[in-house]
């Protein structure tokens, strides 16, 4: 019986499949990733060959002949002084038309700061006028004796800065005709402004105004420009006796009648006045620049040309 169970009892044999899906294995993408990069390395290899210019490349040369002595000298043209569209060397990742020197990229950001400290100092500049236009108005109102003088006190910004124009009246007159003397109550306008103006450093321009009537004695002798000239010079003096340095005072001139408040009456009584202009640091430079022809301080440039200079005026 033992010898019959062995012979029923069945043969297993295992074969085993050798190859198979061999195309699926991942050896083929790691050397075509290689070969991806070397191309790419090659392409941008030969971009940068055709980008670098001559000296670039004549300062490479010598870099890698004698690295030392190139490293000490500080540079040459291929130490980021490239000519061509896309400059080699610097730091700064943040410029889009290639890297440049950083000795430029530091002169760039100098300008850039001074452009917008300017800005700011022009912002804070205009809020302190803007300010002092106001603090101006709330003098005149607070004196009962100034208020009734505020409709010939005029307030306006201009290029220039704060104008502020003390015009004159057919019945309350700021001098005598013909005549530089200050009325006692435009004297005590011109002296409270003088007060109110010791509050900022801008420095002033004075320009005296006369109307189209002609003065007496002709052009050969004391005409408009010389009154005009005297009363501006007097406006002066009060606004000094009001507290206000003498050396705030940057110019003073007399325009006689060529720029009239009332273009279409040369002979209104409005167009003789004092005008006064609180000045910008930009209108200063404007002054003392050799180079810059300024135009009439507090002149408004939106308006029309000025008439022609008269020869008289009161």
């Amino acid at each position: 019986m033992a010898g019959d169970s062995k012979k029923l009892q069945p043969i297993i044999v295992k074969k085993i499949k050798k190859g198979g899906h061999g195309a699926h294995g991942g050896a083929w993408k790691i050397a075509y990733a290689d070969f991806v990069t070397a191309m790419m390395a090659f392409f941008l290899l030969m971009w940068l060959l055709g980008s670098t210019t001559e000296g670039d490349k004549k300062g490479l040369q010598d870099y890698f002949q004698s690295p030392l002595k190139i490293s000490l000298l500080g540079g040459g043209s291929g130490a980021g002084d490239a000519s061509s569209v896309v400059k080699g060397g610097g730091t700064d990742l943040t410029h889009t038309n290639g890297q440049v020197r950083k000795g430029d990229i530091e002169a760039e950001k100098k300008t850039f700061n001074l452009q917008a400290l300017k800005a700011t100092q022009a912002q804070a500049e205009q809020e302190r006028l803007h300010a002092l236009k106001q603090r101006v108005q709330t003098v005149i109102d607070a004196s009962p004796q100034l208020r009734s003088l505020k409709s010939q006190v005029r307030l306006d910004m201009t290029r220039d800065g704060l104008r502020i124009q003390i015009v004159d009246d057919q019945k309350r007159p700021m001098f005598d005709s013909g005549s530089d003397q200050v009325k006692n109550y435009m004297r005590d306008v011109l002296r409270a402004i003088g007060g109110v103006l010791t509050e900022v450093p801008n420095r002033l321009t004075l320009e005296g105004h006369t109307d189209a009537t002609p003065f007496p004695g002709g052009v050969a002798g004391y005409s408009n420009w010389e009154l005009s000239s005297d009363r501006a010079n007097a406006s002066r003096r009060e606004l000094v006796a009001g507290g206000l340095h003498d050396d705030r005072v940057l110019r003073v001139q007399g325009l006689a009648a060529s720029i009239p408040f009332d273009r279409q009456d040369p002979f209104n009584p409005v167009n003789r006045r004092i005008s006064l202009i609180v000045m910008t640091r930009e209108a200063e430079e404007r002054v003392f620049s050799s180079t810059d022809v300024a135009p009439a301080p507090g002149e408004d440039l939106s308006a029309s040309s000025p008439s022609s200079p008269a020869s008289a005026g009161r």
